[in-house]
């Protein structure tokens, strides 16, 4: 392999970065003086420093503040906030809490698969792509609603395909491949 200037640079960033996160880490554990009781906020930290709690990151946590790492996963596995895969690069979430439920939130969330080629709550989703479902986004009164990449998409024309693919195409979501 060469190494180019461009190269080098990228690999001793990543390998800055990939030293950093422990001292980052141990920094957060330190910030909640490793008590128990701060364990979601201790995961939430980690989970920004990552973008996810790889399982590294959940080892060293139950070492610092010395808890059992079933303790850790346990937590980090039952709340839906917290990732332990890395996110993709783009992210659709699909309201189905009562009011969407109601105005077509499950045919929004079969289109939203179908046209993204993903499963609903696949984390990894298509590789670029994933949609998980959440049981209200607030927005009752402007249902069906989706949020996509952090900006909310309201009030989803799920009985006219043709806007609703308009409104989609408009969120940035993009057309299935024709073959």
């Amino acid at each position: 392999m060469t190494v180019t200037p461009a190269s080098a640079a990228t690999t001793t960033a990543t390998a800055t970065a990939t030293t950093a996160a422990p001292a980052s880490l141990a920094q957060v554990v330190r910030r909640h003086g490793a008590r128990a009781d701060a364990l979601i906020e201790v995961l939430h930290q980690v989970q920004e420093l990552h973008g996810y709690l790889p399982p590294e990151a959940l080892r060293e946590v139950a070492t610092l503040m010395r808890l059992p790492l079933s303790r850790v996963y346990g937590v980090a596995s039952f709340y839906h906030l917290f990732r332990l895969e890395p996110p993709t690069a783009h992210r659709c979430a699909v309201c189905l809490g009562t009011a969407c439920f109601v105005r077509g939130g499950a045919q929004l969330a079969r289109r939203l698969e179908s046209r993204l080629g993903v499963e609903l709550d696949d984390p990894a989703g298509n590789g670029t792509w994933a949609v998980q479902h959440v049981s209200c986004l607030g927005a009752c009164g402007q249902a069906p609603v989706v949020v996509v990449d952090g900006v909310l998409v309201t009030k989803l024309p799920v009985d006219q395909p043709e806007e609703l693919e308009e409104r989609l195409d408009a969120a940035g979501l993009p057309r299935p491949a024709t073959a």
